[in-house]
């Protein structure tokens, strides 16, 4: 019984006490809720509306479909390298000129960590949602009328992006959120381009890591 109570998490608000002292605060737990719901909850959906959740393609391929991820891998690097450049430059003078910022801080210091997380916890579950089901829903309703480098598009793309930029308030509010738009739009084209998820999460855990690399870089994000 000793022991049992022991390793018995204690509940203590607003967090969790594991065992061997560790501590998870509430929004720890609820970020970690979020990537369950994203993936889960639109199979129940398409359950609950008696329609097959694989007609949404919402899966990623499988780990031995070569071809599909040679695919998403070559699109992801076009796109970053059509992006890339721009962005740095951006990127710079926003933290220069607006906030005196000057480069050569440090770097993040467990890359396997960041990119692990950003794709397996943040990217793939937020595709999942937002441009799998969410996405393909809305274009269940209006109509892709629109060519965007060749790819048709809608007002459903527009619709699930807003959503998506304004998720991440929901969650945690942060002010620059509605800046995620613009990327969403992005993640939004690869889908539609694709038909899958894979190259837009892998396109979307890339900003996010390369993100955090320069707020680390510039200084923004403090060193631990």
């Amino acid at each position: 019984m000793r022991i049992v109570v022991a390793i018995q998490p204690q509940i203590q608000a607003p967090g969790l006490t594991l065992p061997f002292g560790l501590r998870v605060g509430l929004g720890d737990l609820v970020l970690a809720v979020v990537p369950l719901l994203f993936i889960y909850a639109p199979v129940a959906l398409c359950r609950w509306r008696g329609v097959d959740s694989w007609s949404y393609r919402l899966a990623i391929p499988a780990f031995g479909d070569w071809p599909a991820w040679r695919n998403a891998f070559v699109l992801t690097a076009k796109v970053s390298a059509a992006l890339l450049v721009p962005w740095l430059v951006a990127y710079h003078l926003y933290q220069t000129f607006v906030f005196g910022r000057t480069p050569g801080h440090h770097w993040p210091p467990d890359y396997l960590t960041l990119v692990l997380y950003q794709v397996f916890f943040v990217a793939i579950p937020e595709e999942f949602f937002y441009r799998g089901y969410f996405q393909t829903r809305l274009n269940e309703v209006f109509d892709r009328r629109f060519l965007v480098f060749g790819t048709p598009m809608g007002w459903g793309a527009v619709l699930a992006t807003l959503y998506f930029a304004f998720g991440h308030s929901v969650v945690q509010f942060q002010w620059w959120h509605f800046a995620t738009f613009f990327p969403g739009l992005v993640f939004a084209w690869m889908r539609e381009r694709t038909g899958g998820v894979a190259a837009g999460a892998l396109f979307h855990a890339t900003c996010n890591v390369l993100v955090v690399s320069m707020d680390t870089f510039y200084g923004v994000i403090p060193p631990r």
